[in-house]
């Protein structure tokens, strides 16, 4: 299907989707695509043994990246290369070992070739464990070829 016959629904997907394709980091995490719409991405993941830190509880930087992956996916849904100029993040509770952590990004604001986007990092339980804010900036080129 050409890009311009695709809704906005069908083109976050198919962004999604080409993204993903590529991305092996997520891939080896186990990361799961659950849900995306236009400026909107739910992903997860199960916390396994090897993304435990020395307490026992769930890495930072293992919280980070699957928050930094919905970040990518929510940006990506209008099929402009958008890539995080800064972002940060605030760890409010522990995860641990066998936890599923979900990541939901929204945007926030998106004007030119800049955006903001807040993630809220849950677990099973729906209870908050980080918030992450990124800022987004487009580059040059599409995730999937323009007809």
């Amino acid at each position: 299907m050409k890009t311009s016959e695709m809704t906005p629904q069908q083109l976050a997907e198919a962004c999604s989707v080409a993204l993903n394709r590529n991305d092996h980091t997520a891939q080896s995490m186990g990361i799961t695509i659950e849900e995306v719409a236009p400026g909107y991405a739910k992903l997860s993941m199960v916390l396994r043994k090897d993304m435990l830190n020395g307490h026992a509880m769930g890495h930072g930087g293992m919280m980070f990246t699957l928050c930094d992956t919905a970040f990518a996916h929510s940006c990506n849904t209008y099929n402009r290369s958008t890539v995080a100029s800064g972002c940060n993040i605030e760890f409010i509770a522990p995860a641990f070992e066998g936890d599923t952590l979900t990541a939901i990004a929204k945007e926030r604001s998106r004007s030119g070739r800049t955006g903001v986007y807040d993630i809220t990092l849950y677990n099973q339980k729906d209870e908050e464990l980080a918030f992450f804010r990124g800022k987004a900036y487009q580059i040059k080129g599409t995730l999937i070829p323009e007809d």
